[in-house]
């Protein structure tokens, strides 16, 4: 959406919630009444099986929406915990009809992100079934570079929100292993990191790795 149609849009959505950092935005099984669209802040979606064992399904950036998965049985299929101290803007799913009158592109919008979260989903399943370690973990530098470069930010300088051990439940790899490959990743020239700050320093040599046949 161009600035001005996201003003627009920040005109006509006056609910606002802030959610604090590890706290829950909403809970798997809840009921769906509306769909949330960050303005500030991170959030992760996860899965918890009956023994509490969580599994991180997404990382959600500001522009992005929380909450679409929910629209099919409209019950949250999952939980949505603020990584930091979070703002979202609320649409009600029965203002949504409303708003498109008044800005046409919502609607084209919405399909734009369901679609990007089935593709990302796509993704997900390939990394964690064909790709090596370190493929998927350059994988997740360069997706977060894209996207946070299509909000208007910085493609190659970030801070991660995620904790290594939550990149690492994501892309089905052990805490040990992302800090090992994100030390390596430094010693090659690939990237600079301090605790959750990074720079990647050649995005060549990350897309050749992240896109390298499998052996």
């Amino acid at each position: 959406m161009s600035p001005e149609q996201r003003i627009k849009l920040d005109q006509l959505i006056t609910k606002r919630i802030q959610v604090k950092k590890a706290d829950a935005l909403f809970h798997l099984g809840d009921r769906v009444d509306a769909v949330y669209a960050i303005r500030s802040g991170s959030i992760k979606t996860q899965l918890e099986d009956a023994a509490g064992r969580a599994q991180i399904t997404g990382f959600l950036l500001p522009g992005e929406i929380a909450g679409l998965d929910g629209l099919i049985e409209l019950r949250q299929p999952s939980h949505a915990i603020a990584m930091e101290n979070t703002e979202v803007c609320v649409i009600r799913l029965d203002e949504m009809d409303i708003l498109a009158q008044h800005l046409p592109i919502l609607q084209q919008q919405f399909r734009r992100l369901m679609s990007k979260e089935i593709q990302r989903s796509h993704q997900m399943v390939m990394s964690l079934g064909l790709l090596l370690s370190e493929q998927r973990v350059a994988g997740f530098l360069l997706n977060t570079s894209q996207r946070l470069s299509a909000l208007g930010y910085s493609s190659t300088q970030f801070v991660l929100r995620a904790s290594r051990e939550d990149i690492g439940n994501y892309l089905g790899l052990t805490l040990e292993t992302v800090s090992r490959l994100f030390s390596r990743f430094g010693r090659e020239g690939l990237i600079r990191i301090h605790q959750r700050e990074v720079q990647l320093l050649d995005l060549k040599a990350l897309r050749e790795l992240a896109n390298a046949p499998c052996d």
